[in-house]
């Protein structure tokens, strides 16, 4: 089970999808707090958002093999669904680790080498971190239940009498 569940194929597409929506999450939450007046936490959850909307696509193109799909609906309820576990994950745990880090070590920073962009390296290491956690649970969910039939969409259509 464990190697169909990690086989390479499928980590290696996903990886690549979640690389670009990794980056989009990243340049877009420093962007944001670079241009505007709003907190840590509210870039990371803006960029999670921006990276969400690319991501399903992406991942319904190029992973576990569902571009071919008949299920786009099904699918995307289950990714919103798979989503938002993720993006507690990402935020509430990159905020965690950034306060944490915050305390413990104080502000670090780094100044990009002919630039005046400083980097805030507690921000950019809790966010990496966060990421890395959220996208071990994202593969695992994605291929288990949100492109996989479970019976969840039936059932959850069901319990709302939407049959």
């Amino acid at each position: 089970m464990a190697s169909e569940l990690f086989n390479r194929k499928d980590i290696l597409a996903y990886f690549i999808v979640a690389a670009i929506g990794a980056s989009l999450q990243l340049i877009a939450g420093s962007l944001l707090q670079d241009w505007f007046l709003i907190s840590y936490q509210e870039a990371l959850l803006i960029g999670y958002v921006i990276a969400f909307l690319v991501g399903f696509f992406l991942t319904k193109l190029f992973a576990f093999n569902a571009k071919n799909s008949a299920k786009t609906q099904r699918e995307a309820i289950k990714f919103t669904l798979v989503s938002l576990l993720s993006c507690l994950i990402t935020v509430y745990g990159a905020s965690f680790l950034y306060d944490y880090s915050m305390a413990t070590f104080g502000p670090q920073t780094f100044t990009i080498p002919f630039s005046v962009k400083e980097v805030h390296l507690n921000k950019f290491i809790s966010q990496i971190v966060g990421m890395g956690l959220s996208f071990l649970s994202n593969y695992i969910l994605h291929k288990r239940f949100t492109f996989a039939n479970t019976g969840f969409y039936e059932k959850l259509k069901a319990l709302l009498n939407l049959q």
